[in-house]
């Protein structure tokens, strides 16, 4: 079975073979714009795997909370799928966290930020916040139940 990092890795180097082929082609724009989405995707997903670890739940127990199949889950972890408005919306309170997703710079940070114990549901109290990674930097925020990634 391939870990979550190798299948990372080995579908970066893909998608970068494909983006270096044809460079100045008409291509490589609509190249790039695929690389940020699937960069998106990705990192969804190692948002979602990283809070439900942190949890200590399993797919099976994610996808009851969400309403959702195992396979759709495991599905969304590896980056396979790009999750509708309701479904983030349903995983973010199955995850007991807020979900994020912030421009920045020409990426997009992805968060779920754990509820803390005053949490009320309400909505109505604004979520701390902890400083996100950028591409390419690892932080003690980026191991832990807050997943903070930067794309581009």
């Amino acid at each position: 079975m391939v870990s979550h990092a190798q299948w990372k890795l080995a579908r970066d180097r893909k998608v970068a073979e494909s983006i270096s082929e044809g460079e100045d082609s008409a291509e490589s724009a609509e190249r790039v714009r695929r690389r940020q989405e699937l960069d998106l995707a990705w990192d969804l997903g190692q948002a979602v795997y990283d809070r439900r670890t942190a949890l200590g739940l399993a797919q099976t127990e994610l996808a009851r909370r969400a309403r959702m199949s195992q396979p759709q889950v495991s599905k969304l972890e590896l980056g396979g799928s790009m999750p509708t408005v309701p479904l983030l919306a349903r995983l973010a309170r199955a995850l007991d966290a807020d979900f994020s997703l912030t421009p920045l710079g020409e990426g997009v940070r992805v968060s779920f930020i754990p509820h803390g114990p005053a949490h009320t549901g309400t909505g109505s109290e604004p979520p701390s916040t902890q400083p996100a990674s950028t591409a390419g930097e690892e932080t003690a925020a980026g191991a832990g139940p807050e997943r903070a990634a930067a794309t581009g």
